[in-house]
């Protein structure tokens, strides 16, 4: 169960002092205060000699401040909204020091590269240049979010149900526990990118050979999860099901598998994170466009901020593909948190 800071206090007994409470709300307007400071620093500040004399060959814009200044916007109509709402105000209360961290990590790096040199060019972009670069190459960007995501699906998709079709056969029949178990234990443990040099000769297409790379890491924690999940389940509520008339296919699909589905989920998240180190591995080995392939590309080229900025793309679009992953795993286990 979730608690806020003010129900926990509650719960203690030890409620705010008016210093406390003080502090609380000092906290509350730091993050838009330090976001200030950045675009303050990043306008006023002058910037390294090398850079300010020659505008032409090291462009300075204003997107990382306009990026910095609507965070400020935002954060202080947060702030204002947290005098009104109770639910508001734990929320910035709580995450204060994150965004406050934030702001502290983009203004160190800013002041190291574009106002003192320390880490040069063009190995350091200053954020101002990668965001630049995100802008101006969007369309490609793009273009590639779309083939690693379809890529990521087709061999997530693909180990997944190898997995489940493993997993849940396994942990029903001792007979195919028999022949599957010693082929998971062996081939299981080792990482799908150890199997580069064979599938590049075996696959008939780059792309073919990527889906199965990707699969290969996936099936393995889907299928131990699977198999552990259904194996583990207590034999009562088979019999359960078996007085009210469920027969065995009914036994698998209505009950081993419902009841196996938080260990499964366990095994899609973790498979979901080696399909995104698989599919980056298989991006860069040969595979003519996607997030992987195009850090590769403009890495060839020293373009320095365009490879940052499909990093940073490439972390945004994996959070996001987890978010929804985790969005459906709660939604199809809210019956186990009503349970709680």
């Amino acid at each position: 169960m979730n608690l806020t800071v003010r129900e926990l206090r509650k719960l203690e007994g030890a409620p705010k002092t008016k210093f406390q409470r003080s502090l609380d709300r000092g906290l509350t307007a730091l993050p838009f205060a330090l976001a200030t400071l950045l675009v303050a620093i990043y306008k006023l500040a002058p910037n390294f000699p090398k850079y300010a004399k020659n505008p032409i060959a090291y462009p300075v814009t204003n997107v990382y401040a306009s990026f910095i200044g609507i965070a400020a916007v935002a954060l202080l109509a947060f702030f204002v909204l947290s005098f009104f709402s109770a639910k508001a105000y734990e929320s910035l209360l709580f995450k204060a020091p994150l965004y406050c961290a934030i702001f502290l990590v983009l203004g160190a790096y800013d002041i190291a590269t574009l106002k003192t040199g320390i880490l040069p060019l063009p190995y350091f972009p200053w954020v101002d240049r990668v965001l630049v670069a995100i802008i101006e190459d969007r369309k490609m960007l793009l273009d590639c979010i779309a083939h690693s995501l379809v890529l990521l699906f087709a061999g997530y998709i693909t180990g997944t149900l190898a997995g489940l079709a493993t997993g849940i056969c396994a942990g029903w029949s001792a007979r195919v526990r028999y022949w599957v178990m010693p082929l998971m234990k062996v081939l299981g443990p080792i990482p799908s990118t150890t199997w580069i040099s064979i599938i590049l000769i075996v696959a008939s297409s780059l792309f073919g050979g990527s889906v199965f790379m990707i699969a290969l890491g996936v099936w393995y924690p889907v299928s131990m999860s699977a198999f552990n999940g259904v194996s583990n389940i207590d034999k009562i509520n088979f019999e359960v099901a078996r007085t009210f008339g469920v027969k065995n296919a009914g036994l698998v699909f209505k009950v081993a598998i419902p009841a196996a589905m938080p260990s499964i989920f366990n095994g899609l998240t973790q498979g979901m994170s080696i399909a995104c180190t698989a599919l980056m591995v298989a991006e860069m080995l040969g595979v003519e466009s996607g997030l992987g392939w195009y850090i590769n590309w403009q890495r060839g080229w020293a373009e320095f901020a365009k490879m940052y900025a499909a990093v940073i793309i490439i972390c945004l679009t994996f959070t996001g593909v987890n978010v929804v992953l985790n969005l459906a795993k709660k939604r199809a286990l809210r019956w186990q948190e009503a349970k709680q």
